[in-house]
């Protein structure tokens, strides 16, 4: 295998990369100066600091070139230990959690693993080749509630296997300048799920080429099912999906209505929710959180016309606190078997610290730790909506994940993406197509 080490990349094009584009493997060289790491007999314990003898640490990841806040989150580590080198091990995008899974099968010596998603979290937690983290935790005395509640959720058996450093989030955003033509008021930060319908009502205009939606959801299922969970009632894990009718009744209503775009349309012609947003098309848009550096880059570059824009916190349920949206989250684990654990756990805590979030956030990129500095720092790139509004809109009071800790999540997700297409393009019902996510689920679950 051959390695590749670390390069430097400079801070002028953190904002206009993303973690979008799939690039080929890179990895590095196999210089290593192991450390030993105290551990106890189920739990990671690092009570010593690293040695100040030089240490290699290999960090698996995905997409180098294309992710702005690799090189920084280094370079900030480095500075304050010079001793420590950082090799990356890109796996590339596609496929990443199960090429992840095999090179620790095979006995690859990485020592910080980035985990992408938690359906691979759970596979290689099941596999055994995650270190414990409770005793460290505890050690170190870091304090899980700054990551909203998000730690509590990948919980295995009352055991933490990794920390998260970054946290994308969902909120809505919205063309100011279609509002400002309509005079209608711009869309709130405490907005129901029955406000959020009306604006979109008000804001439908037009027909034809010229037509003005007054919402859009992309033919992601998580841009409908998962506003059914932000009351804290259920999971899309459980089973039973009977409390997802209201919300698919809203929102075909809302397609009948001509008030979005038809499903089956952008499924075919597999329009992407950014093209609608940057043409004018559209007035609000619930999407992720990391849709805000593009956006702002390609407004830069002439890409996007929707120069005046903002967001606001995603619409939530009656009743359920403003700031209560939904997530997913990357973190950071050490390979049980690293030859160099001490190092590598500290690394992992500063990349999943304050300091690593600070890193993270001068990218332009959520860090999972949203403290008020590093909301500060990402509303002060310049591009970004001037308006308190949108300032606000960063701040989240919980977070619910997309795809919840369990060990059949992969298999669940196929059938509820699935039942989702038939529902949204009316090829069932949808209380035939709730059944069909039930009796599959259910059978999974029993076996």
């Amino acid at each position: 295998m051959k390695w590749k080490r670390t390069l430097g990349m400079t801070l002028a094009t953190v904002l206009s990369l993303g973690t979008l584009a799939a690039c080929s493997g890179n990895n590095g060289s196999t210089n290593n100066a192991p450390t030993s790491a105290p551990t106890s007999a189920n739990n990671a314990s690092a009570s010593d600091a690293p040695a100040d003898k030089p240490v290699t640490l290999k960090w698996a990841l995905w997409d180098w070139e294309a992710t702005a806040y690799y090189q920084p989150i280094i370079d900030a580590y480095k500075a304050e230990h010079p001793n420590v080198t950082i090799e990356y091990v890109d796996l590339g995008s596609t496929d990443y959690m199960t090429m992840l899974s095999t090179q620790l099968s095979g006995g690859a010596d990485l020592d910080v693993l980035t985990i992408k998603d938690i359906p691979g979290y759970a596979n290689l937690v099941k596999q055994n080749h995650l270190e414990p983290l409770n005793g460290y935790i505890a050690d170190k005395g870091i304090d899980t509630a700054a990551y909203g509640g998000t730690v509590e959720q990948i919980k295995v058996q009352d055991e933490v296997y990794a920390l998260p450093f970054r946290s994308d989030f969902w909120i809505v955003y919205y063309n100011k300048d279609l509002f400002d033509q309509a005079g209608v008021p711009y869309p709130t930060n405490d907005m129901t799920f029955e406000q959020y319908d009306e604006i979109a009502r008000k804001m439908t205009s037009g027909s034809g080429a010229g037509k003005v939606y007054g919402a859009h959801y992309h033919t992601w299922r998580s841009a409908v099912q998962l506003f059914g969970i932000l009351d804290g009632q259920n999971t899309v894990v459980d089973g039973d999906y009977d409390f997802l009718k209201p919300t698919y009744e809203r929102i075909l209503k809302e397609q009948d209505d001509g008030i979005v775009m038809d499903y089956a349309t952008l499924k075919t012609s597999s329009t992407h929710y950014s093209g609608v947003f940057y043409n004018n098309s559209i007035a609000m848009m619930n999407m992720g959180s990391w849709f805000i550096a593009t956006q702002i880059d390609k407004v830069k570059s002439g890409e996007s016309s929707a120069k005046n824009w903002g967001i606001v916190k995603y619409p939530h349920p009656e009743g359920v606190e403003a700031g209560t949206t939904l997530g997913t989250i990357t973190s950071l684990a050490v390979n049980k078997k690293s030859a160099n654990k001490e190092a590598a756990l500290d690394f992992m805590q500063f990349v999943t610290g304050e300091e690593g979030a600070a890193a993270i956030a001068a990218t332009g990129t959520i860090p999972a730790i949203k403290s008020d500095e590093v909301i500060s720092s990402i509303t002060s790139i310049e591009g970004f909506p001037a308006d308190e509004n949108s300032k606000a809109a960063l701040s989240t009071v919980k977070t619910y994940l997309e795809m919840p800790m369990h060990e059949k999540s992969a298999d669940i997700e196929v059938i509820l993406n699935e039942a989702h297409d038939n529902i949204m393009t009316k090829n069932t019902t949808i209380d035939q197509g709730l059944a069909d996510m039930k009796s599959r689920v259910q059978q999974i679950l029993n076996n």
